[in-house]
């Protein structure tokens, strides 16, 4: 237990979170964001730069081949998980009551974004915060043919942790200084992931105004 506390106390500090637990560490988060409903709240896409961006970074020890092999694995076995519990709960699992690590709101957002993107969701959600968390589990809950659901999963998980990771060990190699602001990078990725919310709600909005006109 005293481990995750001081984990959830790093969670504000990636650069720090990654030097303390290294590849365990990032691989715990990114299994647990992408398989527990209760991870929606974890830094997946940030994380996953600076991860990038320390490997550039001669006195770190992490090979970003390596990691991006083991986190991988870790993103398919999440969503793998994701889908087994909405599969195994279904359509119960809409009715539950809200509480500390489940909000019904999150889960029918995932819903909605399914029910408009059917199969791709579950690689477009790799990309979008909260989202990936609750659209395996919404893909089990609807009964998606695992054969199809995984196909998806692996291209999914293969696109979304080696983009991630490549983007930040490349912006580390070939920008000069760049590892001295980790944080900007961080803020630019945590906007760009949460973009795509933005603007659909902006739309959203925009066609409800239109409607009552």
């Amino acid at each position: 237990m005293d481990f995750f506390v001081d984990l959830f106390h790093r969670l504000s500090d990636l650069e720090g979170l990654i030097r303390w637990g290294g590849l365990f560490v990032l691989t715990a988060i990114v299994f647990t964001e992408t398989g527990l409903l209760f991870g929606f709240f974890l830094p997946g896409d940030s994380l996953l730069v600076t991860a990038g961006l320390l490997a550039s970074q001669p006195d770190m020890r992490l090979n970003v081949y390596v990691m991006g092999v083991i986190l991988s694995i870790a993103a398919i076995l999440g969503d793998t998980l994701g889908y087994a519990i909405g599969r195994a709960t279904g359509p119960r699992i809409f009715t539950r009551e809200n509480s500390l690590f489940f909000n019904r709101k999150h889960l029918q957002r995932a819903h909605d974004f399914y029910e408009k993107h059917g199969g791709k969701t579950i690689v477009i959600a790799r990309f979008m915060p909260i989202i990936r968390t609750f659209a395996p589990v919404v893909a089990g809950a609807a009964a998606m043919r695992y054969r199809d659901f995984i196909v998806y999963n692996v291209f999914g998980g293969l696109l979304w942790v080696w983009s991630m990771l490549f983007t930040g060990y490349f912006l580390g190699r070939w920008v000069p200084g760049i590892d001295e602001h980790i944080e900007k990078v961080i803020i630019l990725v945590v906007f760009l992931s949460i973009l795509p919310a933005i603007i659909g709600w902006l739309k959203s909005r925009n066609a409800a105004r239109a409607a009552a006109a």
